[in-house]
């Protein structure tokens, strides 16, 4: 079986920048299936574009455009594109950047598709720091890995604490409903009284039920930008915001500049 060493993926790299220990690439996806391998060093996938698949030996996962799936290096596996073109971004690390900065390397344990929109926000600002790739970007990339590891860890922790079972359908809610979302409408769903919601989901999110909602929504949001058929009012609507207004400023509240502004950083 094929062994990928550092830097490589099957596709057509166009940009990469290497950090200490850790690779960040973007590469757009070429033919209809690669072969089983597996990779020397774990990583990260964030499908800018397209719908991917991710096949190892134990499911088979769908990658739609802003789906984020960690490969471990220990797990075979093999890639099938499902639409006429997709791209990724990568973050790769070496192995030794997990003991060097002091992070468990269990937190990274089996290769799975990440849902908290916490992380992938931060994937979106790291993608950020790789199109500025300024002189500002090694110091600004060294946080965003920092928080990444801490809310993984975050996620692990919760995953551990076993949560009730109605916290699965709660994220379902939360991930795909598009009524209005209040406490009251979770708790006729979810047939949970809404002091019980207020107080567990917190905990079983790993933040405010309030900013996991804002996180979900912007989290829908950040690939439609990179579809330029879209207009600002359009993914404004998709992706569950009352108006653009409200999106400006959830938006800027996470990434310090408007979408627009973002936008244009994604044309380099």
């Amino acid at each position: 079986m094929k062994v990928l060493t550092k830097g490589q993926y099957y596709g057509d790299q166009n940009l990469e920048v290497s950090f200490n220990g850790i690779l960040l690439s973007r590469y757009i996806y070429t033919g209809v299936k690669t072969d089983w391998h597996y990779h020397e060093n774990p990583y990260f996938m964030y499908v800018l574009q397209g719908n991917m698949m991710d096949c190892n030996t134990r499911v088979k996962t769908l990658c739609p455009s802003g789906s984020l799936m960690f490969n471990n290096w220990q797990e075979s596996h093999y890639g099938s594109m499902h639409s006429d073109t997709a791209s990724g971004f990568h973050l790769e690390f070496e192995r030794t950047w997990f003991e060097k900065n002091g992070i468990d390397l269990q937190i990274l344990e089996g290769s799975q598709l990440i849902e908290n929109p916490q992380l992938h926000l931060l994937f979106a600002k790291l993608y950020r720091e790789l199109l500025l790739s300024d002189t500002y970007s090694k110091v600004s990339v060294e946080f965003l890995l920092l928080q990444i590891s801490e809310a993984l860890s975050n996620i692990k922790t919760t995953h551990i604490q076993k949560p009730p079972i109605w916290i699965e359908d709660l994220k379902e809610l939360l991930h795909y409903d598009t009524a209005e979302l209040s406490l009251k409408y979770l708790s006729d769903q979810l047939q949970i009284h809404p002091v019980h919601i207020s107080r567990a989901a917190p905990k079983h999110l790993s933040m405010s039920l309030g900013e996991y909602i804002r996180q979900q929504k912007l989290k829908k949001a950040i690939p439609l930008l990179f579809d330029n058929s879209k207009s600002l009012t359009e993914i404004t609507y998709q992706a569950g915001f009352s108006d653009q207004s409200h999106f400006n400023r959830v938006f800027k509240s996470h990434f310090d500049m408007n979408p627009s502004s973002y936008r244009k950083i994604l044309k380099k």
